[in-house]
């Protein structure tokens, strides 16, 4: 057995792929926090700062602007497909989900929303298959004869909704969803992200 010399005995071990998940994870959850604090065009090194890693671990994982917003927004769309494929969540548990990510991250409102004209027409592509993804999910829990079951309802609703989601701090934005939500006299379960 070799003795280790001064500098190598105080190196930490190095995690490799384990320690790159971990940055990534943390990553995508300060881009949501910083993104619905201080909106889409805060500061990269905000996001690492908030994720307590350095600005080349940000720009490792996420080359630009773009890749982290597009993080957030599968990161989103993974949650709710994931609430919709659990047995033991009913269609107004998956709204809870889906209410939560509405009123955490403003990028997956502009997601919702992908039909304004004027946008890149990539990035309308991309949106408009995320925000598919959203509709199947849901549609996975929509109970047979529910109100929002006819036609384009379920999006029409998810988009009022989404539209109504404003306010400075979170327990407004909160408030305000599950009011359109009343409105609509749909029933949404716990505003929590999904941690299953």
């Amino acid at each position: 057995m070799t003795e280790q010399t001064g500098q190598d005995a105080r190196r930490p071990a190095n995690d490799g792929p384990r320690a790159a998940v971990r940055n990534r994870a943390a990553l995508v959850a300060a881009a949501r926090e910083v993104f619905a604090e201080h909106g889409l065009e805060v500061p990269l090194s905000a996001i690492a700062r908030r994720a307590g890693v350095g600005q080349g671990v940000l720009y490792r994982h996420f080359p630009d602007r773009a890749a982290a917003v597009a993080a957030v927004l599968e990161e989103n769309v993974r949650q709710i497909e994931r609430a919709a494929e659990t047995g033991g969540m009913a269609f107004p548990d998956v709204l809870g989900v889906l209410t939560w990510h509405l009123i955490e991250s403003s990028a997956f409102i502009g997601l919702l929303h992908t039909d304004r004209p004027g946008g890149r027409s990539d990035v309308r592509a991309h949106a408009v298959g995320l925000s598919g993804r959203v509709e199947r999910a849901l549609r996975r829990r929509l109970p047979g004869g529910h109100r929002l079951g006819a036609g384009q309802d379920l999006t029409l609703a998810v988009a009022m909704v989404s539209a109504a989601v404003a306010g400075a701090t979170r327990e407004e934005r909160e408030r305000r969803a599950l009011a359109a939500w009343r409105l609509l006299g749909v029933e949404v379960g716990r505003v929590a992200p999904f941690e299953g």
